[in-house]
């Protein structure tokens, strides 16, 4: 499970969503809030990418869940990462 779990957050494309994800979010935030568009947008990556990549190649459920939590954890550091860059900027 700590193999599925590491893989998941090493994937380049899971990373790319999750970036998309927050732009997303950051454009829409006035309207929608933060995490109106989050908890969904967290709760796609784990589903679509495990149901799409990996069809056939064994228990989905098990990839599901360890991408809730690695795509919940990208988004995490992604966001921590766009505090950082505003504070710099004094926004």
């Amino acid at each position: 499970m700590f193999d599925l779990f590491l893989g998941q957050l090493t994937g380049p494309f899971r990373i790319a969503l999750a970036a998309g994800l927050v732009y997303t979010m950051h454009r829409t935030e006035a309207v929608t809030g933060t995490w109106a568009p989050l908890a969904p947008g967290i709760l796609f990556i784990a589903v679509i990418l495990p149901l799409t990549v990996t069809a056939g190649s064994g228990p989905v459920l098990p990839a599901i869940v360890a991408g809730v939590f690695s795509a919940a954890l990208i988004v995490a550091v992604i966001l921590g990462l766009r505090a950082l860059v505003l504070r710099a900027r004094g926004r």
